[in-house]
């Protein structure tokens, strides 16, 4: 059994994944971390992970960027190994968790559904065919009101997939507005969606000469991220340290 302490225990993703786990004999959370104790849980919740005395075998952390050093830091002293799914990281707290890698496991995706990490793999291999054929492409993605960064990280994990598929040819445009000017064949377009409350949904488009092929996904419920936030942290159990992603946990 994977013994957890998830952080962001009582935020929407805290609050489904605690529920997912209570149906499941092969884990148990066993601490929770966040801002405030405001919810009543069947496990004991810290507002302070330095305070966190519990035993585990792995830390889900679902929280905001905000203070993801101090969930490091623990899991480096602890040596308990992270799996990290919080989006919208700064590029030094992106450093800082490789770094924590070479002392403790850490696994890290963009985004946790298996669909969405299968799709990581589809659209490299379409890139090496298409690209060269001509096609431009473009990744639409669509979150509700409430998503605070933007592109989100899956797209960015998507342009990323594709970029090193074709050796980082291609610059990312996040903003047409204020070029008037045709499209450069090595631009890889990027745009947001914000409304309502739509879960996720991800659009990467290859526009040829008379034909399009389009690969998406939608989330139909965050469920999906909290399914493979589980299934990661059975993973990454007893792994010495390393970079992990939900593509090692496919294999």
């Amino acid at each position: 059994m994977s013994k957890i302490i998830l952080v962001g225990c009582n935020g929407r993703m805290g609050q489904m994944i605690t529920g997912l786990a209570a149906e499941d004999d092969s884990v148990e959370i066993v601490a929770g971390v966040d801002i405030a104790d405001n919810r009543i849980n069947v496990y004991p919740v810290f507002t302070d992970i330095t305070e966190c005395d519990a035993k585990a075998d792995v830390i889900i952390n679902f929280s905001s960027p905000k203070g993801i050093e101090k969930v490091i830091d623990y899991a480096v002293d602890r040596q308990i190994p992270l799996v990290e799914c919080s989006t919208g990281l700064s590029e030094k707290q992106t450093a800082y968790l490789k770094e924590a890698g070479k002392k403790v496991a850490v696994l890290r995706s963009a985004n946790m559904s298996v669909g969405v990490n299968l799709l990581l793999k589809l659209v490299k291999e379409a890139a090496k065919r298409l690209a060269d054929e001509g096609f431009d492409i473009e990744i639409v993605e669509k979150h509700h009101n409430q998503k605070l960064d933007a592109p989100s990280g899956t797209a960015l994990a998507l342009a990323d997939s594709i970029n090193e598929a074709m050796d980082n040819q291609y610059e990312y445009v996040y903003d047409r507005s204020q070029v008037r000017q045709k499209r450069e064949k090595k631009e890889l377009g990027i745009s947001a969606v914000r409304g309502g409350t739509i879960v996720g949904e991800h659009d990467v488009i290859f526009a040829g000469s008379d034909e399009v092929v389009t690969f998406s996904h939608t989330a139909y419920s965050r469920g999906v991220f909290a399914k493979g936030s589980l299934v990661a942290a059975k993973y990454l159990t007893g792994k010495g340290a390393g970079l992990y992603d939900m593509a090692d946990v496919l294999q």
